[in-house]
């Protein structure tokens, strides 16, 4: 609906898309071109380049204090890679797996093509809207077999703090069960200091990505940090179904962990976070209720109760009556779906504070 306005000359403003506004660093430009001028475009290992297993690793001692060795991390084609893999290793025909409603959507498809069902626990902000102790041992079941989790997560860009994690992650283990924790937005987080569900044990399942704090979208590069049992049984799904990662984005992603190009991340990190201080009081005034404050990813999940009952129409209304995409809570589950909306606040403070000023004039603040 935004394209059509958009191609009918109207002026669009883009709150709805979960990708950073900005993209691949210069250094990480420069090594892509390196490697192709080099003939650097063959197949690497399905388990990827060497250097960049390392230098993931390297990167996991110095952020998070933790040693992950190498042999454990699988470099994919994006989170989405990195998932599909987890799930093909790990999800059998019937298995169940919990996850909190809301989520982000493919979350639960990746389990559905496995022939196992994904069981959505409500989860409002008494959670987090996350997954809690407390509701992983309660929802357990006869046919279910693990948890997935994001922390910070989409869409709500909320964290589960360190204490709740381990207590899911002792409540699963003590039932044989199986923990994926998406931490693609792990990078970008305000309000704490740096945390990596691998801290809690080697039976861990970690997924990764390029593509939020290095902004390498498009570039299709994740990984995966798994028990060392299970890296055969990955690395023969990863062949099959991939062969490997692209190789000019390995040698890009390898020019990421450089000193040079952390300090570019680290800053548009902090872009993020001044973004994020300014849309979540702005939001409020318009008349939204944020009942939780994000702590990470670049997303704020609203309660529009005070302005619609309908948020599917509210979104509709706000594109083509303000010219602001915004999205409904429905794209990322039921539960109370209709009571809010998803902002993404990747984009420019100028673009932010002119949402604003329309949202204002929509709603005769």
């Amino acid at each position: 609906m935004a394209a059509t306005l958009e191609q009918q000359g109207c002026s669009i403003i883009h709150m709805g898309i979960g990708e950073p506004d900005f993209t691949a660093a210069p250094q990480a430009i420069e090594a892509a071109r390196r490697a192709m001028e080099q003939g650097l475009t063959q197949y690497t290992s399905a388990l990827g380049l060497p250097a960049l297993r390392q230098a993931i690793s390297t990167h996991y001692q110095q952020t998070y204090g933790l040693h992950v060795p190498p042999g454990r991390i699988i470099v994919t084609a994006g989170a989405s890679g990195a998932l599909l893999l987890a799930c093909a290793a790990l999800v059998e025909k019937g298995a169940e797996v919990l996850m909190p409603d809301p989520s982000y959507p493919c979350n639960r498809h990746f389990v559905a093509a496995f022939e196992g069902q994904a069981r959505m626990i409500p989860s409002g902000p008494a959670e987090r809207f996350q997954l809690s102790d407390e509701m992983v041992r309660a929802s357990w079941g006869p046919a279910t077999r693990g948890v997935m989790l994001a922390s910070p997560s989409n869409p709500t860009g909320t964290s589960i703090e360190a204490a709740e994690l381990a207590r899911i992650v002792a409540s699963v283990r003590a039932r044989g069960g199986f923990t994926i924790v998406d931490e693609i937005y792990q990078g970008l987080t305000y309000d704490a200091p740096p945390f990596s569900a691998l801290s809690l044990g080697e039976d861990i399942i970690v997924i990764n990505s390029f593509s939020k704090y290095f902004n390498m979208t498009g570039w299709r590069l994740g990984w995966l940090v798994v028990p060392e049992s299970l890296v055969p049984h990955v690395e023969k799904l990863a062949q099959n179904l991939f062969i490997c990662a692209s190789a000019i984005s390995q040698y890009a992603g390898l020019a990421c962990f450089e000193p040079e190009a952390l300090a570019v991340f680290e800053e548009r990190k902090a872009e993020f976070r001044r973004r994020r201080d300014y849309i979540v009081p702005a939001l409020e005034d318009v008349g939204f209720t944020i009942p939780v404050k994000p702590d990470g990813a670049f997303y704020v999940y609203a309660n529009c109760s005070a302005l619609s009952n309908d948020a599917n129409q509210l979104t509709r209304d706000v594109l083509q009556q303000a010219g602001v995409v915004i999205v409904p809570g429905l794209d990322f589950g039921e539960h109370a779906a209709q009571q809010y909306i998803r902002v993404s606040y990747a984009t420019s403070m100028e673009n932010l504070r002119e949402a604003i000023l329309r949202l204002k004039a929509y709603f005769g603040r």
